[in-house]
């Protein structure tokens, strides 16, 4: 061979290589962005043919696809869906649209992901139609229908976690909406529908669970608390000036504790009475005392400043860096720049629940095949430790005389010992308060963490409190879990 030849072989062979390895990278590493982008109108067309996983919860099917009469092979519907609607979304191939799980999981459901593959291979031998894989919820029928049902027509959210795993039980926000309007093959009628939705206010389609920021009010005081024993300088019987009347730091602005008075009779006050009885001053005190670097550091490691995937992407709760004295004692009571979502106050509460450690929150446990085999299980995984389990025992502690005779009656059930915290949120000056309830049980033994918000005041303006409007629900929800 001569010298000519070797070359333009050598030549060849790499360019026969870099062709074997764009391909390979194309029909493997680039196989699902290249399906799931907007713009290939190749996977959309298909979608039509495509038999559609099932969305799953407790053992029931609550999105499924049938055969439809029309132009397009199947339709998707939703069973009781304003109960589920926050967690499925909804999925329209007509309008190029999908929400919530239908969305973050449709590779799956559609079973045109990587993971199919092999799946789709043993298809075309085989002969059979293409399938979507199934995909199964952590969801707990019960806890769901109860926290629907105990939001009722207000404005709000639930979210329920199991506090040593991290499976959410329940996931509601209000007002909902029923998918199946939005899940139609007439483009016209679809987007009729959507915009019908879009436009009220508030917005059915928005998932306040996960994706509204809220000050959490006193909720954000049993955080504080665990931020000062972290310290190992503070205790629950440590004590803190109790006047009626707190000025804060560098301005004029006084600080008020709800009723205007101490809290309680003494000339000082300790931590664990601050938390029972949910006052204002000895927490805003306390969070100057340790400083907002201590409180960050803590807020942090329970998952705030970050986003969470479970696999519906929250927005991020917030408590900023290098703020005043006068910022850093209205968070002691969760007010001023600190704003959460219900799944980051339902994380507060697990995490306590589970001796200090903070699971990663997540929705499913796994997709099905259409053999009703494995394709991939959802692991429990830690996100931090929060704090030692001698700081949460004594969080616990204020929390559960909080319930028992403390602030958070509201929340009581018989028999049962329930760990919990009110909140009220204050806006602007006229504005409604958000009120709150987060709290587990059985605080000895917990086997569910619960967040509630209700918005704009619950219909009562500046009247109504966390403890008159969102502890009976997270109760409800609590009951629901323990005597399933």
């Amino acid at each position: 061979m001569t010298k000519e030849l070797r070359r333009l072989s050598i030549v060849m062979l790499f360019m026969f290589l870099a062709l074997f390895a764009a391909t390979s990278w194309i029909q493997v590493i680039e196989a699902d962005p290249l399906a799931q982008a907007e713009g290939n109108r190749r996977a959309v067309l298909d979608s039509f043919e495509i038999q559609r996983g099932s969305i799953i919860a407790d053992g029931m099917p609550i999105a499924t696809s049938v055969t439809s009469d029309d132009e397009y092979r199947y339709q998707r519907v939703y069973t009781d869906s304003p109960i589920w609607s926050t967690v499925t979304g909804f999925f329209n191939p007509v309008l190029q649209s999908s929400t919530g799980i239908e969305n973050a999981l449709n590779p799956e459901l559609s079973g045109t992901g990587a993971s199919a593959f092999f799946t789709e291979i043993e298809r075309i031998f085989s002969g059979q139609p293409q399938r979507g894989f199934s995909v199964e919820l952590t969801l707990d029928a019960a806890a769901q229908q109860a926290a629907y049902e105990g939001l009722g027509d207000l404005q709000g959210a639930v979210v329920a976690i199991e506090p040593a795993t991290g499976r959410i039980l329940a996931m509601v926000s209000t007002p909902g909406y029923d998918a199946n309007s939005l899940a139609v093959h007439s483009g016209s009628q679809a987007e009729a529908a959507y915009d019908a939705l879009d436009a009220l206010k508030p917005n059915p389609l928005a998932n306040r669970a996960i994706g509204e920021l809220n000050p959490p009010g006193s909720t954000f005081k049993v955080l504080v608390a665990a931020a000062a024993y972290a310290t190992g300088d503070w205790t629950a019987q440590s004590t803190l000036p109790n006047p009626a009347r707190y000025t804060l730091p560098g301005s004029t602005d006084p600080v008020f504790n709800a009723w205007n008075g101490t809290c309680g009779s003494g000339e000082t006050v300790t931590i664990a009475e601050a938390l029972r009885l949910s006052c204002n001053i000895p927490m805003a005190e306390l969070a100057v005392e340790i400083g907002d670097q201590a409180i960050l550091e803590t807020a942090e490691k329970f998952g705030f400043n970050q986003r969470f995937d479970t696999p519906l992407t929250s927005a991020i709760s917030k408590y900023p860096r290098g703020l005043s004295d006068d910022k850093t004692a209205l968070t002691g009571f969760g007010q001023g720049d600190v704003t959460a979502t219900p799944l980051q106050v339902a994380m507060i509460s697990a995490g306590l629940a589970n001796d200090g450690v903070v699971m990663n929150p997540r929705l499913v446990d796994a997709v099905i095949g259409n053999d009703l085999s494995v394709i991939r299980e959802y692991e429990n995984t830690e996100f931090d430790r929060a704090v030692d389990a001698d700081v949460a025992d004594a969080v616990t502690a204020s929390m559960v005389a909080s319930v028992a005779n403390g602030a958070a009656t509201g929340a009581r059930i018989d028999g049962i010992d329930v760990a919990g915290k009110t909140g009220t949120a204050e806006h602007d000056d006229d504005d409604p308060y958000t009120l709150w309830f987060t709290g587990f049980a059985p605080a000895d033994n917990p086997r569910v963490a619960v967040a509630v918000v209700v918005e704009n005041g619950g219909g009562m303006g500046q009247s109504g409190s966390g403890d008159l409007l969102a502890a009976p629900i997270a109760k409800k929800v609590i009951e629901a879990v323990l005597y399933k």
